[in-house]
């Protein structure tokens, strides 16, 4: 997956809002201000996504690209290595499920408004 359809992936979520809180390069995706993914745009050699902590142990152990989130909570963040070998329909899928995890913590109001299309 290069940079462009990381990009255009999250941006076609619900809600979804592109931010550089950090710095000028890590692009942070949130849906209602909370973070899903993010990456470093200079680079693109990974992705960080939130994911269920016992998945994200059965992805580490499948897949040597997918590592315990570099600078994150290790139990909930994969850090995703983009360098060609993950094949794009399972990479949205985990992104697809870094997003759903976030969206269900949110308030029922917010959520609500996810699906009326706000």
């Amino acid at each position: 997956m290069h940079i462009e359809a990381f990009y255009k992936f999250c941006m076609a979520l619900p809600g979804t809002k592109e931010d550089f809180p950090f710095d000028e390069q890590t692009l942070v995706f949130k849906v209602k201000g909370k973070m899903y993914a993010l990456s470093d745009v200079d680079s693109f050699e990974s992705i960080n996504l939130k994911c269920d902590p016992e998945r994200a142990l059965q992805l580490r152990a499948l897949y040597e690209e997918v590592k315990p989130g570099y600078h994150m909570n290790k139990k909930h963040w994969n850090t995703v290595q983009m360098r060609g070998e993950l094949e794009d329909k399972l990479i949205e899928e985990l992104i697809h499920h870094s997003y759903d995890l976030v969206v269900a913590k949110l308030p029922q109001k917010d959520r609500k408004d996810l699906t009326a299309g706000n």
